[in-house]
């Protein structure tokens, strides 16, 4: 199956549950599993969660829209799509810098998340092996830092996670990527749900679900607002274009509010569940829920070792991670991939091995930021990355500034400079209430809410 072909794309989901399953796949990911209850823990767990949930809902959800029908509209891959919606409007195709900040930032982000996907992997390993059981729970923390020492065997595992993204996004569209969403979405919900019980029946549930539900506005301040506001832009990949990529595949007639609506609840179904699989654990083994990201990596594998049945409980609690990144890393992939068919007319799988390697290579500088390079600070001159790695530069850029740049030129140009007719047009297939409340938080909301986030971000 190609890419987007010129002129038109004639590579479309093969019907509207492959979108729904598509677009919601490519949005829970990593971020949903192993980043919230992390933030949620450390940002006073139900103001932090209440947050959350109004962002997706009010702020997130519009801009995945606007996404979806720049791409839809264009026909073409995410680096060309707002600049060819724009010049037919009359506009400058200079708004193409919309989907090249967040072409590039999804490749750069995808050579990190590979990295910690490469971690999950092994731990995955690990855990079957009985690696972790036979270290004890006093020297988890120990075999944490030795793996992330070891850059060889990190870099092995990394390499081994791409290479899977690789085989299933060089299958194409219908033959790979949806065909792997079948598989996953399933086996993630019920890894969930078995994993879920499992904490419900031997946690603290009493003490778990009143930390993260028990209403607890005291703790909303600003910094939980920009965290909860900053956790929907990551959860659901707003900015990273890969949505619009996604958004050229999907035939008029497919209402777009509706699969930005099913794309943000099963964010927030995963998370919730995450949350109901961690915190009654985390309190029944005496834990800290506010470990940052140490809570998966040190935290959890020490509740592992403890618990009766913790070897398999471990092993699919990591497979369930496992599969949670997988999808969104075939869709960081598909923004450069659909560009490079589109421009240079390359077969679909040498685009994608071009990507994925090229984000390979450039991933071990992630690696090595924790080991070999770990005191080498690349933009140490700068004051705002004195203190960064060459993993916290990528992050830090690609996260905090080409992301909340390119969200903000996409809800300005639909929410403002585009005419409401395009909105009219991609959005028929809703009421007319609907579509203008998704313009009003274009215009008013989205624009004031990542703003913050990227001020606060800078300072």
């Amino acid at each position: 199956m190609g890419g987007v072909a010129t002129g038109s794309n004639s590579v479309v989901w093969s019907s509207r549950f492959a979108v729904y399953l598509g677009t919601a796949g490519a949005a829970v990911g990593l971020g949903s599993i192993w980043r919230f209850p992390y933030l949620a823990g450390t940002g006073g767990g139900s103001a932090f969660i209440l947050v959350f949930v109004l962002a997706c809902v009010f702020i997130a959800t519009p801009l995945l829209v606007a996404e979806f029908a720049l791409g839809r509209r264009s026909r073409r891959s995410p680096p060309e799509a707002a600049g060819i919606v724009a010049q037919s409007a009359g506009l400058s195709w200079r708004w193409n810098a919309i989907g090249i900040l967040g072409s590039l930032a999804a490749y750069l982000v995808f050579s990190y998340y590979s990295v910690i996907a490469g971690w999950v992997l092994a731990y995955a390993w690990k855990c079957a092996a009985g690696a972790l059981s036979a270290a004890g729970p006093s020297h988890v923390a120990a075999l944490w830092d030795r793996f992330r020492s070891a850059p060889l065997e990190v870099a092995a595992w990394h390499l081994a996670f791409v290479a899977l993204v690789a085989l299933i996004s060089g299958r194409g569209l219908q033959g790979g990527i949806e065909v792997a969403n079948k598989i996953r979405a399933p086996g993630l919900l019920l890894l969930l749900l078995v994993l879920v019980t499992y904490s419900l029946s031997t946690g603290d549930v009493r003490r778990g679900l009143a930390f993260a539900f028990t209403p607890n506005f005291g703790a909303i301040n600003a910094q939980v607002v920009l965290a909860a506001i900053g956790q929907a832009f990551y959860a659901t990949g707003v900015g990273q274009a890969m949505m619009i990529a996604y958004g050229a595949y999907i035939e008029p007639g497919v209402s777009l509010v509706r699969a930005s609506l099913i794309t943000t609840a099963s964010i927030l179904l995963v998370s919730l569940l995450a949350t109901l699989l961690i915190f009654p654990l985390v309190f029944a083994y005496r834990m800290d829920p506010a470990q940052g990201p140490a809570l998966v990596f040190e935290v959890l594998p020490r509740v592992f070792t403890e618990m009766p049945g913790g070897r398999l409980v471990g092993t699919l609690f990591f497979v369930l991670l496992v599969l949670a990144a997988l999808m969104p890393s075939i869709a960081l992939l598909e923004p450069t991939v659909a560009w490079l068919i589109q421009r240079f007319g390359l077969p679909r799988f040498s685009a994608v091995c071009l990507v994925a390697g090229t984000s390979w290579l450039l991933g071990l500088g992630s690696v090595f930021s924790f080991n070999l390079w770990s005191g080498w600070h690349p933009l140490g001159f700068v004051p705002a990355f004195a203190d960064k790695t060459v993993f916290g530069v990528i992050d830090y850029a690609s996260a905090n500034v080409m992301l909340p740049i390119g969200a903000l030129l996409t809800s300005v140009l639909v929410g403002w400079r585009l005419d409401p007719s395009f909105a009219g047009s991609e959005l028929a297939e809703t009421s007319a209430g609907v579509r203008t409340a998704c313009l009003w938080l274009l215009r008013y909301l989205c624009p004031l809410a990542i703003l913050a986030v990227f001020l606060v971000s800078l300072a």
